[in-house]
């Protein structure tokens, strides 16, 4: 029970950095490597505030605001610069592993004795891990919502249509170097933020953090895709979360029958090859319970 529990809590916090995945692949329809960056960035910074006094609530807003700083660089790579995104995103990626190792001034940083957000449920006296599946379901619940009243807005719709069809977009008046921009920020400000969440519920910062985080993230959002089918907007970003805890649980199942940890890295590997290869499967051999999605 403890271990579900774990893996439950877990999942919703790394759901919150699929989201942000979601974004650029799903959204936007670009390949962004800035998130192996972003992840710890956010990470270290919420982690150094916290050292510092700053309250974590506040710590974790600002770690949202400089990763969407960071996908600020990569879409400034890609517009201006004219690099290709993938390229531009492991040029940002790279640049990010001295600059949290700057901020953090060491290669881990740990907030044993800090205070967190899960503090607020202490009071509660509630079972171990439960503080943090009740803080992942309020600040998920905050995100979907704002994600969904963004992408109804006109702005949203921009965005959508230029992972759709950029040169349609063009075409409609849209400045489709914007909406990258806008999109490459609140995508990586997503991840960043779940670092911060991830540092603290794990109680440390670490420069090597991220390694894997796209992985992990295209994981989710692929699992809860294949899982529950074809389905409208809103129901997707909550398949993505759900995708996010059962890849947890399948990790956790993977550990309960015996394999290394070190596998992890690899194990993640297979099951998003798995995952990505299931188009085909349902080429080849005609089966229709997987179906193509559309965003809105």
């Amino acid at each position: 029970m403890d271990l579900i529990v774990t893996a439950t809590a877990q999942g919703l916090l790394w759901g919150m950095m699929a989201l942000g995945i979601f974004i650029t692949y799903r959204i936007l329809d670009l390949p962004d490597m800035t998130a192996e960056g972003s992840f710890p960035l956010g990470a270290a910074v919420c982690a150094q505030l916290i050292i510092s006094g700053v309250h974590p609530l506040t710590a974790t807003a600002i770690a949202f605001v400089i990763g969407a700083l960071a996908g600020a660089v990569t879409g400034f790579l890609i517009t201006k610069a004219h690099i290709p995104g993938l390229l531009a995103g492991i040029l940002t990626m790279t640049g990010l592993y001295s600059i949290n190792l700057r901020i953090m001034q060491r290669a881990n940083l740990s907030l044993l004795g800090e205070a967190r957000l899960t503090d607020f449920f202490t009071r509660f006296n509630l079972p171990s891990q439960f503080d943090t599946i009740f803080l992942g379901i309020i600040l998920v619940c905050i995100v979907i919502t704002l994600l969904v009243l963004f992408f109804k807005t006109e702005l949203g719709q921009a965005v959508i249509a230029t992972g759709d069809n950029e040169k349609m977009a063009r075409s409609l008046g849209i400045s489709t170097n914007q909406t990258k921009i806008l999109g490459l920020m609140l995508s990586n400000g997503l991840v960043s933020a779940a670092g911060a969440l991830i540092a603290q519920d794990n109680g440390y910062a670490d420069i090597s953090m991220g390694i894997g985080t796209i992985v992990i993230g295209l994981a989710s959002v692929i699992i809860g895709e294949v899982i529950f089918g074809n389905l409208s907007f809103v129901n997707r970003l909550i398949c993505v979360i759900l995708g996010a805890i059962i890849y947890r649980f399948i990790i956790m199942f993977v550990l309960l029958v015996g394999l290394q940890p070190n596998d992890l890295k690899l194990i993640s590997a297979v099951i998003l090859a798995f995952c990505l290869a299931l188009p085909s499967i349902r080429a080849k051999y005609n089966l229709n319970f997987f179906q193509k999605k559309e965003l809105l």
